[in-house]
């Protein structure tokens, strides 16, 4: 699955939001609370493991739920069910996840302005806790720094949104 079709999949998502039943919005970013978190093919344990995620507070979206548990999507498409008390509000997001593996690297500012200092240059695919985002920039905190990186640089944070932590 090509890492664009996930952020092409959370654009169109993001317009279409509905409310799921347990009352939160339909599709919607989380984290993964634990450095174990077993993917299953369905909404059970008696569903077999498809994929195990290994690190605590990678982004997800939810797409679906179903009683407990909540069907996700990865930043490369995969899709899986987690039980619901893996799963953290915490926001977290991964910066231009489509890049990896491309000679590039994501510029983190001192403020919210191109024409800021840059305080760190990002791989693709590095991991940081989102602080807020206004809809075009996001405060994140990477393994100590803390900036400001353009928001449609970022899978965990839709095009447009406004994230307060």
């Amino acid at each position: 699955m090509a890492q664009g079709h996930a952020q092409e999949a959370g654009d169109s998502v993001f317009a279409a939001t509905t409310t799921g039943p347990s009352g939160l919005p339909l599709p919607r970013f989380v984290s993964l609370r634990s450095g174990k978190v077993n993917s299953r093919i369905g909404p059970g344990v008696n569903y077999p493991v498809d994929w195990m995620y290994l690190k605590a507070g990678m982004p997800m979206e939810i797409i679906q739920e179903y009683d407990n548990w909540r069907r996700i999507r990865d930043a490369d498409g995969a899709e899986g069910w987690v039980n619901q008390g893996l799963l953290s509000g915490r926001r977290t997001g991964i910066t231009a996840p489509w890049q990896r593996g491309k000679d590039v690297q994501i510029p983190v500012y001192a403020s919210a302005s191109k024409d800021a200092g840059k305080v760190a240059l990002v791989d693709p695919g590095v991991v940081g806790s989102i602080k807020k985002c206004d809809g075009t920039w996001c405060e994140m905190v990477f393994a100590g720094h803390e900036g400001y990186v353009v928001q449609s640089q970022i899978w965990g944070a839709y095009p447009g949104e406004s994230v307060d932590d």
